[in-house]
């Protein structure tokens, strides 16, 4: 039932306290890993776990939540997702080896997987109908500035205190949060008592957590070089296919996809993945490039994001509002998707003298074409559903967008790894005795080592490894460069997705519910 006055927005500042605390989670430890890897004297693959871990548990739950709150009860299904969210925050600060730090990580996915979606279809349910876009709006800016300011705020709390504080911090929202959602979110009837789907829970848990671990680890363990990515394939593809059959077959499905009928909601689930894709990824290559190459530390990169972050949050409101008037979700989605393209493009024309006022203007055209994407899609995914099925479409769009990011992640990883090898190939070529800049600037090198004292042999050898140092970079910063630009035309390209949707006017959908 809508609410008004100031029920709604209690109501909405708590879904949104909620969110933000699962999806600030889901990057504000990146930046901690090198910390968290020194003092508990863990390896670098296996303290990837702390991510992966929680990424996997997070992507299996979310498809399920709009079975689980039906069951539950929205209201206590929430409720209990906050607390045992916080609870979980506390044990991973207070563990003392990386087995304890990763399975309360898991334990923190599993209550976060209920946060977004359960939050997303309180908070739809509570605003009025004809302002579905506004309350589309106020849940982006959790889904899309959490993620970009999840590095900024991991990073502060490193430079200036320890990392088991990035933990820390959740108790305080946490504890609020639960304390709002209790008082003033009503609760919504529980469906009838039927039989468990033990199997599909349990064919979900296969096919989505296989994928998700192999778009986690699949890089850094080679692909299909390791014997247990290839297992995993394998039973990601069965799982899934033996998932479909059964919620198709079953009367009792824990996924619902029957409302894969629904045209809008069908294709939003691929313009939900690119969205992923363009958010995550893009988080993720931008920070690497910044600290590897530029020389920014954690929280410098941080600080560059922070901006674009603010720019999508005011654009959040004007952009509900457009939608409100019935301005096409198509048009502004297609904008969206244009300006994350000039971002792209911006950034991949950077240079190893790029400074921090060279790319503010590209990451505050990112953080518009955010703004321009979320809301847009969200609202367009999410427009024809009615009744429970809102839980269930939030669950399945919530979870392409996750996994839209994980793909995005190791999609780049690996274009970045390939590139590398491809422009190193190309530079070396020029590095030979035939070549007249090469010469000169061996030349060059050479003696202004020996003017230093060095011996006319530790010169020589100086000057090659300064060499070999400029085209490392040089490599990299290609790379990056190239990572840029296909993420931007894998965007550009996915704008005629949207066209497949039908066009109407935001006040006729609402009505419909």
């Amino acid at each position: 039932m809508a609410e008004t006055g100031f029920k709604k927005w209690i109501i909405t500042i708590t879904v949104i306290m909620a969110s933000l605390l699962e999806l600030i989670d889901t990057t504000i430890v990146n930046v901690a890993i090198p910390h968290i890897q020194g003092n508990l004297g863990a390896t670098l693959e296996d303290i990837a776990w702390v991510v992966t871990g929680y990424a996997v548990a997070n992507v299996i739950i979310l498809p399920m939540s709009g079975w689980l709150g039906g069951r539950f009860g929205r209201k206590q299904y929430f409720l209990a997702s906050i607390i045992v969210f916080t609870i979980a925050s506390f044990l991973c600060g207070n563990a003392t080896t990386l087995d304890e730090l990763v399975a309360f990580r898991i334990l923190q996915g599993i209550a976060g997987g209920g946060l977004i979606s359960t939050g997303q279809t309180i908070l739809i349910e509570t605003w009025p109908r004809e302002q579905i876009g506004t309350a589309t709006a106020l849940f982006g800016l959790g889904a899309v500035v959490g993620p970009t300011v999840g590095p900024t705020i991991g990073g502060w709390i490193t430079e200036n205190y320890s990392w088991p504080w990035i933990f820390y911090v959740n108790l305080p929202v946490g504890a609020l949060a639960a304390f709002l959602a209790y008082t003033f979110i009503n609760e919504t009837p529980k469906q009838e008592k039927k039989p468990i789907d033990w199997w599909g829970i349990g064919l979900l848990a296969l096919a989505v957590g296989s994928l998700q671990t192999i778009l986690e680890k699949g890089e850094s363990e080679d692909w299909f070089a390791t014997t247990y990515i290839v297992i995993l394939t394998v039973t990601a593809v069965l799982g899934t296919l033996l998932f479909i059959w059964r919620e198709m077959s079953t009367d009792h499905p824990i996924v619902n996809f029957s409302i894969m009928r629904h045209r809008s909601f069908s294709v939003g689930m691929f313009t939900s993945f690119i969205l992923g894709f363009g958010l995550y990824g893009s988080v993720f290559v931008f920070p690497v490039f910044c600290q590897n190459l530029l020389g920014f530390n954690a929280q410098q990169t941080g600080e560059l994001l922070f901006p674009g972050g603010l720019c999508t949050i005011f654009m959040m409101p004007f952009i509900g509002k457009m939608l409100n008037k019935g301005i096409p979700a198509q048009f502004m989605a297609t904008a969206g998707m244009f300006l994350f393209f000039v971002f792209t493009w911006m950034l991949s024309n950077s240079t190893l003298a790029t400074g921090e006022s060279d790319v503010l203007v590209p990451l505050l055209i990112r953080g518009v074409g955010m703004a321009l994407l979320f809301v847009p899609l969200t609202t367009l995914a999410m427009a024809d559903l009615k009744g429970p099925e809102i839980g269930q479409g939030s669950g399945l769009n919530n979870m392409m967008r996750q996994l839209g990011g994980s793909f995005g992640i190791a999609a780049l990883t690996t274009i970045i790894h390939i590139r590398q090898g491809f422009h190193r190939s190309t530079l070396i070529e020029h590095v030979n005795p035939y070549n007249p800049a090469f010469t000169e600037r061996m030349h060059i090198l050479t003696a202004g080592f020996i003017a230093k004292g060095k011996s006319m042999l530790d010169a020589t050898h100086m000057a090659y490894a300064a060499i070999e140092g400029t085209v490392i970079r040089q490599t990299m910063l290609l790379s990056y460069d190239d990572a840029y630009w296909i993420s931007g035309l894998v965007m550009l390209f996915s704008i005629p997705l949207l066209y497949l949707q039908p066009f109407k006017k935001l006040k006729a959908v609402t009505d419909s519910h």
